[in-house]
């Protein structure tokens, strides 16, 4: 029962986060953005979980997942509604960061809540089920904002997501079972590896490799949510039509994401990862070269089975090559080390996209995804 509580929770979160990446690109262009600041504006959304993830981490490890998720929950309301009462480019980007900031807290400590409840076969069954509803949120927000903001308008696609993101609040404020299994995980190791932090975690060489690989993974899918948008806006597609093309992203990696324990049995994380990778690649190099709606919707959909599988196969290998009593901290540095790689990306490429377009963004990635893949290889073998 306790899983299902917090697969509800993670299912609205992740909805309002991706439909709300949908809104704030296509509104800052609606009010006159130029490329470069919608670029600024996205890099937004990463700066502070580039700056405390791994802070978020060791506060999930000491004070246990629940109020953190608590808290972070009720900073994606205040982010919603932000936009709402001040429809003004200045609030775009005070919401952006505050979602940064209380998504960062939420999400690090819901994998990790999701780790010490599970083990074994039973760890992999629920960490892809929990992909799934990141899947089918992912499926439902974009193609939700899409029409709302076609139907109703900015404000009322706001407001509409200001009242899904109350749910998660309510459940974890009122569960008794989500606050019995939110209990911090008993410390192991050295005193000195703890106070190293991060450099004892990178001296792991098969974390360090997961968490380079995983970090590129996240970039991949986070940027894909930011720049098709910008793309399917400078080709003069409707929000309906980005909408549904980041959608399918989404329907491809719930599909992928059923079988994923059978793949795993059959392949093993580290290869499925690898291949997830060089797919992931090989699909960005595509993009610039697609103007038909059709056409990018199946290219996105490609997308989602390559990258929809990587996910859950790095929150795996994070938590599996992580240290007792610090699996939190782990996960957070692999979200620090995808968010500075995501604030760096728009802001160099918003600039060069305003000259040459979207499409250095796209390759850009293509090549970050194919170097994980090999960087994944090299490491196993």
């Amino acid at each position: 029962m306790t899983i299902y509580l917090i697969f509800l929770v993670a299912l609205c979160n992740v909805t309002c986060l991706r439909a709300s990446r949908v809104i704030v690109s296509l509104f800052a262009l609606d009010l006159g953005a130029p490329q470069f600041w919608v670029g600024v504006l996205i890099a937004m959304y990463a700066l502070f979980p580039a700056l405390l993830a791994l802070y978020a981490g060791k506060l999930s490890d000491r004070l246990g997942p629940r109020l953190p998720m608590v808290v972070g929950s009720c900073g994606l309301i205040a982010g919603l509604l932000l936009p709402a009462a001040f429809p003004l480019l200045p609030a775009l980007y005070v919401s952006a960061a505050l979602f940064g900031l209380s998504y960062v807290f939420y999400h690090v400590s819901v994998q990790n809540l999701l780790g010490a409840l599970t083990a074994g076969d039973s760890r992999t069954r629920v960490f892809s089920n929990y992909s799934l509803m990141i899947a089918i949120g992912g499926f439902i927000g974009p193609l939700c904002a899409g029409f709302l903001i076609d139907q109703a308008g900015w404000r009322w696609a706001y407001l509409s997501l200001a009242a899904v993101a109350v749910v998660p609040v309510v459940t974890q404020l009122v569960s008794s079972k989500l606050r019995e299994a939110s209990r911090p995980q008993p410390k192991s190791g050295s005193q000195q590896d703890r106070k190293e932090g991060a450099q004892s975690l990178f001296a792991n060489a098969s974390l360090r490799s997961t968490l380079i690989t995983s970090g590129m993974v996240l970039t991949g899918t986070d940027l894909f949510q930011f720049y098709m948008p910008i793309y399917g806006h400078s080709i003069g597609l409707s929000a309906s039509a980005i909408g549904t093309i980041l959608s399918m992203v989404a329907a491809a990696a719930f599909l992928v994401r059923v079988v994923l324990p059978a793949m795993v049995r059959k392949a093993g994380e580290v290869e499925l990862l690898t291949w997830s990778l060089f797919l992931g690649g090989a699909t960005y190099l595509l993009f610039p070269l697609l103007h038909d709606t059709t056409l990018l919707a199946l290219a996105g959909f490609m997308l989602g089975i390559a990258l929809g599988c990587g996910q859950p196969l790095s929150m795996m290998l994070t938590y599996a090559h992580s240290p007792q009593g610090r699996s939190g901290e782990a996960l957070g540095l692999r979200l620090t080390i995808n968010n500075f790689t995501h604030i760096a990306v728009p802001v160099i490429f918003g600039s060069i996209g305003s000259a040459f377009g979207v499409a250095p963004v796209f390759w850009v990635n293509a090549l970050m995804l194919a170097g994980g893949g090999a960087l994944n290889r090299s490491a196993r073998g």
